[in-house]
């Protein structure tokens, strides 16, 4: 990201950009920077915006080909493509020696780095990897923010804050906004504040109904599961949560009995090393064998709701009381 900002600070841009990765929130600001940067005063005579995967690959060679209209340059923003994943060698070809006043941005969130499309763009432009931020930076982060609003946060309320958050910036942002509002004559932001307005995402519930499980805490695990349905919460998105949870959980203690570090479990099982701590520190609650038995009660809940053997409601509670 480094080269990308001397990029804009300078105005000397590659011709192709690849923005990819976990973060939608990063990859969408440096977009948003290049536009700025590249598009002198909006312009929208040489600015095009093309999106999803169905964008007709004849079109955007066509209008590459095109000279821009009083201007330096010419830039083609193409979001979620798929390209570098699927591959696309026409385009790829056409990118080996493009019109040289046309400039590309790619902004995707899965790519395939083997690709001829991803090897292309390492050789002729930038690529920047927008992975999920630790804790550490987006404690920074979240402190700068509020120190533009003229507030600060306690290590705490901070902590809290990302319990109930988890690490995508794009939910983070939309709770700091709802803390910023509920804290408007207050400099310091308190843990109360954080309890008291920010909302508990569901897979962070997930999270706690399983910790209340192996701690054998029947009463609060239950009831954690009633508060999502009282929150609308589908009783299958549940259940596809909980097997989900206790899959990660099964692959990270595995990984880590293997001598395996954060960072490489994470890189593995498509985690952050902030997260991936927290399923090791969960996952060490449980034996190996209960885990897996986690799982394939799982399996069964959802086999008894599909055969209609027993409602969805009552099939996940009947998993919680059974693995704890």
């Amino acid at each position: 990201m480094q080269r990308m900002n001397e990029d804009i600070k300078s105005g000397n841009f590659k011709q192709i950009y690849l923005l990819y990765g976990e973060e939608r929130y990063l990859r969408r600001q440096y977009k948003e920077r290049l536009q700025a940067a590249m598009c002198d005063g909006g312009d929208d005579m040489n600015t095009h915006f093309y999106a999803g995967k169905s964008i007709p690959v004849e079109e955007i060679i066509d209008l590459a080909e095109t000279l821009p209209f009083l201007a330096a340059r010419r830039v083609i923003f193409i979001e979620d493509s798929g390209w570098f994943r699927t591959g696309n060698e026409k385009l790829a070809d056409y990118l080996a020696s493009p019109n040289e006043t046309t400039y590309f941005v790619f902004v995707e969130s899965e790519v395939d780095k083997r690709g001829k499309l991803f090897k292309l763009v390492q050789s002729k432009g930038y690529a920047a990897n927008f992975e999920t931020q630790d804790e550490k930076i987006l404690m920074r982060w979240i402190a700068g923010l509020l120190k533009k609003e003229g507030k600060r946060i306690s290590v705490a309320a901070a902590q809290v804050l990302l319990s109930k958050t988890g690490t995508d910036m794009d939910n983070i942002y939309m709770e700091l906004e709802k803390l910023i509002c509920y804290c408007m004559d207050k400099q310091a932001v308190e843990t109360e504040d954080v309890e008291a307005v920010c909302t508990t995402r569901v897979s962070n519930r997930i999270f706690d109904m399983i910790n209340a499980i192996a701690k054998g805490q029947r009463k609060e695990a239950l009831s954690l599961y009633y508060d999502l349905l009282t929150l609308k919460e589908p009783p299958m998105r549940i259940l596809v949560l909980l097997a989900r949870q206790y899959n990660l959980m099964l692959l990270v203690k595995s990984l880590k009995e293997k001598g395996f570090d954060h960072k490489t479990i994470g890189a593995k099982v498509g985690l952050s090393p902030y997260v991936v701590g927290k399923y090791v520190t969960q996952a060490s609650r449980f034996r190996t064998s209960k885990l897996r038995e986690a799982v394939r009660k799982c399996v069964e809940a959802e086999e008894t709701v599909k055969t209609g053997r027993m409602n969805d409601v009552m099939s996940v509670e009947v998993l919680i009381m059974s693995v704890l």
